[in-house]
């Protein structure tokens, strides 16, 4: 899979519910046992959501930008991974946060994807914590 064949839709909750959550759960459920309960929140509704779909139009990474400028749901199908979907995908709502006039992105990364959110010009901001059983770090990101 090649990140230029990938096609991005940005809408809300409504418009994308079906791909993302498919998405969500396959990697937050299935793949890293969390409760499906812990998975879905009211945010969902509130949030602008991104959708990357393969050139066979397979919906294979999500990511959601809420209204306080966090980035969250952030998930890539395990045969999409290290291809670049996920870094579209954030580079897409952070684009999307600019335009809106944030000055600052905060986002809470899995610690294991802690070096991909330094790559994309994050800093740490704040200790690791505990969500779900998995070790998480909070990260911003400074407009410049």
């Amino acid at each position: 899979m090649n990140t230029e064949n990938l096609r991005l839709v940005i809408a809300d909750w409504a418009t994308l519910q079906k791909d993302a959550q498919a998405i969500r759960y396959e990697v937050f459920v299935i793949e890293q046992k969390i409760p499906a309960e812990l998975e879905w929140d009211a945010a969902d509704a509130q949030c602008l959501h991104a959708v990357a779909y393969d050139a066979e139009g397979k919906a294979v990474g999500t990511g959601r930008l809420l209204p306080d400028a966090h980035i969250g749901r952030m998930a890539v199908l395990a045969t999409a991974r290290g291809l670049g979907v996920g870094a579209k995908i954030l580079r897409a709502l952070m684009k999307e946060a600019q335009a809106r006039g944030e000055q600052v992105v905060r986002l809470n990364a899995q610690q294991s994807a802690e070096n991909f959110y330094l790559k994309e010009g994050y800093t740490r901001d704040g200790e690791i914590f505990e969500e779900a059983g998995i070790p998480h770090v909070s990260m911003a990101y400074h407009f410049a």
